[in-house]
């Protein structure tokens, strides 16, 4: 079986024997319910794929889809129609501009279906582009990740501003294009509000949080079941399901991202794939200053999801609009949305980034720490644990520490036992109230409570009053109870007492 990883041509992979998972029935359902849409989805997602497929669709090449549901619906004898299709990934802006290089894929464009411009500004041209393409046959726009010029430059606010007044003259356009428009497709990461085409089209129907769009991208767990079956049957299911699966638009629904399942597919290998194609370092800056280190749970209005300001960045929308957050629960009535990490890849790349930025970077990053507090646990030393944290706590910069002792103390002891993976729980719930961190090795079972200038005893009573263990009286594990307390003043663990249950 042929992986498309990274193939972003619906051509190349129908003619050279890709597989394809085939969302041709989607895009046909799609095509019911209006004219022009927006949708919104994080990098490797298969966005340039579907514009792909809608090029190749509305210009005829029928061969293509010979096999697919859509074949023996779409009408084949229809004129092809035009196809002005921008690639904002394929423009130079960084070198040369955005309006210079816009201009000139205009001018590039406009060339190639054998049309002459005769103006020479962006806007005007983009205007006379549409007009002469359009009035004798509409035509169709395809625009790919309308918004990459404002997106790669979250952390240089000028610029991303600059980009944003270009752009707007640019989308200004549409207003009155709609005479010389069958259909129009844009893509992107995020549906800015100062960028004029979401209020200037009203039109303009935004799918990224409705169910047409829910699975319009990205492989379900049926989708990888009967498509890629043969494949599936070397690797245990559940497993990559934590590793992969989780992605979400509507609450219910669960995705993979393409690029990293594929990637698990090829190699066999759990590793994070899709993380490790680009991760900003600014927007962990970001989540540090403001105090964000555990997402799980996370609650907020469909504002914050489909539309963000650069000029004041909202780290909870950035995070969700790349993929670094997905939809866990929607709950209708009180229009509220429940975030969380999509599954463990994510996760766990993302908090081992956090930690180091936490700790400004130091020599061993945070995984090597973790690994060497699993294999303590492992072997019962807890001296050990308290070494690992104290010295982890010993390199944060003196100054970071100032007026945020508590703050660094909770982030550091949540992301280290967080990244123990699937060896805990953190701050588990019981009847009777909620365990700091419970671990489980092959021999024990470990219920940690942490105090912050209290007393060992405190903890350690408390786990036992709350029964923290208690769930867990048939296992034939070794419980142990783990109190733990920190000084703000000394920054580190001062004292740590075991008691067994």
């Amino acid at each position: 079986m042929k992986y498309p990883i990274g193939i972003q041509s619906f051509r190349k992979i129908r003619e050279e024997g890709y597989v394809y998972v085939d969302k041709t029935r989607q895009i046909y359902d799609l095509m019911g319910h209006g004219n022009y849409f927006f949708l919104s989805r994080p990098r490797r997602f298969g966005k340039s794929l579907l514009l792909s497929t809608l090029y190749e669709l509305y210009t005829g090449q029928e061969a293509l889809f010979r096999d697919l549901w859509i074949h023996a619906h779409w009408d084949w004898q229809a004129a092809p129609r035009p196809v002005i299709w921008l690639k904002f990934a394929q423009i130079d802006y960084k070198t040369k501009g955005l309006e210079a290089a816009l201009l000139a894929e205009v001018h590039r464009v406009a060339k190639e279906l054998g049309v002459s411009l005769s103006e020479d500004t962006l806007k005007s041209s983009f205007s006379e582009l549409l007009y002469e393409v359009g009035r004798s046959q509409k035509v169709v726009l395809l625009i790919d990740e309308y918004d990459k010029p404002i997106i790669d430059y979250l952390d240089d606010t000028p610029q991303a501003e600059a980009n944003r007044d270009v752009l707007k003259n640019f989308y200004s356009v549409l207003k009155d294009a709609d005479p010389y428009i069958e259909f129009l497709f844009l893509t992107g990461v995020s549906a800015f509000s100062k960028v004029s085409i979401f209020s200037d089209l009203n039109n303009l129907s935004n799918i990224t949080l409705s169910p047409q769009g829910y699975t319009l991208l990205g492989i379900t767990q049926e989708e990888l079941d009967t498509v890629f079956e043969a494949s599936m049957q070397a690797h245990d299911r559940s497993k990559v399901r934590e590793w992969y699966n989780g992605y979400s638009w509507g609450g219910e629904e669960r995705l993979y991202n393409p690029f990293s399942i594929l990637r698990f597919l090829q190699s066999g290998q759990y590793q994070n794939y899709w993380f490790e194609t680009g991760t900003p370092t600014f927007l962990v800056g970001e989540m540090r200053k403001h105090r964000f280190f555990n997402m799980s749970g996370f609650q907020t209005a469909i504002n914050d999801l489909v539309n963000f300001d650069y000029a004041r960045l909202n780290p909870i929308s950035v995070l969700f609009q790349t993929g670094y957050l997905t939809i866990r629960h929607y709950d209708p009535e009180l229009l509220i949305y429940t975030l969380d990490y999509p599954n463990r890849e994510v996760r766990s790349s993302l908090e081992q980034l956090l930690m180091s930025e936490y700790m400004d970077y130091p020599p061993q990053g945070a995984l090597p720490r973790v690994v060497n507090i699993l294999q303590a646990l492992r072997h019962r030393d807890l001296e050990a644990v308290v070494d690992i944290l104290n010295a982890a706590f010993a390199e944060i910069p003196y100054e970071h520490w100032q007026k945020e002792n508590e703050h660094f103390y909770h982030a550091l002891i949540h992301l280290t036992f967080s990244l123990l993976g699937a060896y805990t729980r953190s701050e588990v719930h019981t009847a009777r109230g909620r365990c700091d961190a419970l671990v489980e090795t092959a021999d024990y079972l470990y219920a940690f409570e942490f105090k912050l200038d209290r007393p060992v005893a405190e903890a350690l009573q408390q786990i036992r009053e709350k029964g923290y263990l208690s769930a867990y009286a048939d296992s034939p594990k070794e419980k142990i109870g783990v109190g733990v307390s920190f000084s703000t003043e000394q920054k580190g663990i001062v004292d740590w007492g075991v008691e067994g249950v």
